[in-house]
């Protein structure tokens, strides 16, 4: 698939064919989301990529599945191939900008008014949507209010924090998010050239 095919077929899917993905594919698509940019790569991002059955219904549990399928959705995270759980550390970013090609012995630590490793896993999570496309799947994703609850689950590091959970798989009919109905801005309220407003 040529990129702009990707970019344009990604969408978020809510409902998966109850049908395996294969190891090989699922590598592929995470070694596609390891190239994500991180600042002074560190590389803080992490993925827990999870198959098995029992585990990913806990996992969907703890992503409320159970609100969508009461808002009408299929229960598209429990049936799924795969659940990817993409995880930040801020902790290896601030380590990484204290290394002395970063920071001269008596400077002050970064002060990082940005959080850049929010943006890189960001960058991550969008890197396995469109992997998935590129391999004739399909991907979504939902957040959870209980990131403390995937970390256990998980036995993830208490300083890696799972941003959601991204689940995998051959794509089905599905009900669409009533929120498409606002429709895309036009490009041009959406990039702006030179300066945000002429002037």
């Amino acid at each position: 698939m040529e990129f702009r095919e990707v970019v344009q077929r990604r969408r978020m899917v809510r409902h998966f064919a109850d049908a395996p993905v294969s190891r090989e594919v699922l590598e592929r698509i995470a070694s596609s989301a390891q190239r994500a940019p991180s600042a002074g790569f560190s590389q803080g991002q992490r993925l827990v990529i999870v198959t098995e059955p029992e585990r990913i219904r806990r996992v969907a549990a703890i992503a409320m599945e159970e609100e969508y399928v009461q808002a009408g959705f299929d229960p598209w995270l429990s049936r799924c191939a795969a659940l990817f759980v993409p995880c930040v550390s801020e902790k290896v970013y601030r380590d990484r900008y204290d290394e002395p090609d970063k920071r001269a012995p008596g400077e002050p630590a970064q002060p990082w008014p940005v959080p850049y490793w929010w943006m890189d896993i960001g960058c991550t999570v969008m890197l396995i949507l469109l992997a998935a496309v590129d391999e004739g799947l399909a991907a979504g994703f939902a957040g959870t209010l209980e990131p403390a609850r995937l970390n256990a689950e998980l036995a993830i590091p208490a300083d890696y924090v799972p941003v959601g959970v991204i689940p995998v798989g051959q794509p089905m009919p599905d009900r669409r998010s009533p929120s498409l109905k606002r429709g895309w801005r036009s490009l041009d309220e959406f990039a702006r050239w030179e300066r945000w407003a002429p002037g």
